[in-house]
């Protein structure tokens, strides 16, 4: 059995696009998706609009997006772990092959964690789209180098799945995406890049929205440190100087593009200067659907 649990933030129509994609799929194995989202009128429009049977509706107590998954975790718990769970948005969408790579990847009995490849939907013609690109393109390296090694590295809160029955709960102040492979990792599982699975994403297309989602983000990792010391750490400033570097001379194709490039540099060294600033400030990373603040231009339909 696959268990799709789809979180939304009163996006409805999105949210009924990412669900569509599923029940479009083509898949051999029983699956089901799970809606879940705290404003009550986005889920009734949802189910107005959906009539599959293998739709089911989640009312979020409003605590958080880490707090209901850990529910979910917990009651979707079969104790059989050839099971399935997959986590994702609702204000994104996964390509048509996404369940059969992802049970096909779990078929190795070593694999704790399976990520899907994130693709911006915002073309490389306007900075910030560049931005998405350029960064997206650096993920997927680094992740398929680590995959193939066989070494750990967090996961995409786009679209990630683990394996059924292993963990029931995970810590609320860290990202998902990032301690729960850990903790898979920890108990003797391997990561795994299915790189096959797409995950389409529309990402922040101006300086307030890019930097509110950015350091979110950071201060999620950050709490990594005191949640987690020993787990290797895949993204941080560090790793960022060291392997990131070279895509200056790789990635832009044109003039316009590599100055989009040099603006990036500083734009991510002043956004870890603001999000270190703001943690030793006590302003650290809150488990929320949306942080701080609501990010509009990464609406898609809505």
């Amino acid at each position: 059995m696959i268990t799709i649990v789809i979180t939304s933030y009163n996006e409805p129509k999105a949210t009924l696009k990412a669900v569509n994609v599923f029940l479009q799929q083509n898949s051999k194995e029983k699956f089901r998706v799970i809606v879940v989202d705290p404003h009550q009128e986005a889920i009734d429009f949802l189910k107005s609009h959906i009539t599959n049977k293998n739709v089911e509706f989640f009312l979020d107590p409003g605590e958080g997006k880490s707090y209901a998954l850990n529910l979910l975790i917990q009651e979707n718990a079969t104790g059989d772990k050839k099971d399935i769970l997959i986590f994702t948005d609702g204000d994104v969408y996964a390509s048509e092959n996404a369940l059969e790579e992802i049970k096909k990847a779990f078929d190795n009995p070593r694999i704790g964690c399976v990520t899907a490849r994130p693709v911006s939907i915002d073309g490389r013609n306007t900075k910030y789209g560049y931005w998405a690109n350029f960064a997206f393109e650096g993920v997927h390296r680094a992740r398929s180098k680590l995959s193939r090694a066989g070494r750990f590295f967090e996961c995409s809160g786009y679209l990630f799945a683990i394996r059924n029955s292993v963990i029931y709960d995970f810590p609320l102040e860290t990202s998902e995406d990032s301690i729960i492979p850990y903790l898979f990792w920890k108990k003797g599982y391997k990561i795994y890049y299915a790189e096959k699975v797409e995950v389409y994403v529309k990402n922040p297309s101006n300086w307030q929205d890019w930097l509110a989602q950015k350091i979110r983000n950071i201060k999620g990792h950050e709490n990594l440190t005191k949640i987690a010391p020993d787990m290797p750490r895949t993204k941080s400033l560090k790793n960022e100087i060291l392997y990131g570097w070279y895509f200056l001379f790789i990635f832009p194709k044109n003039f316009r593009e590599l100055w989009w490039t040099l603006q990036l540099y500083p734009a991510r060294l002043y956004l870890y200067f603001k999000a270190f600033r703001e943690i030793k400030k006590n302003k650290t990373y809150r488990d929320g659907w949306r942080g701080e603040s609501v990010t509009e231009s990464t609406k898609t339909l809505d």
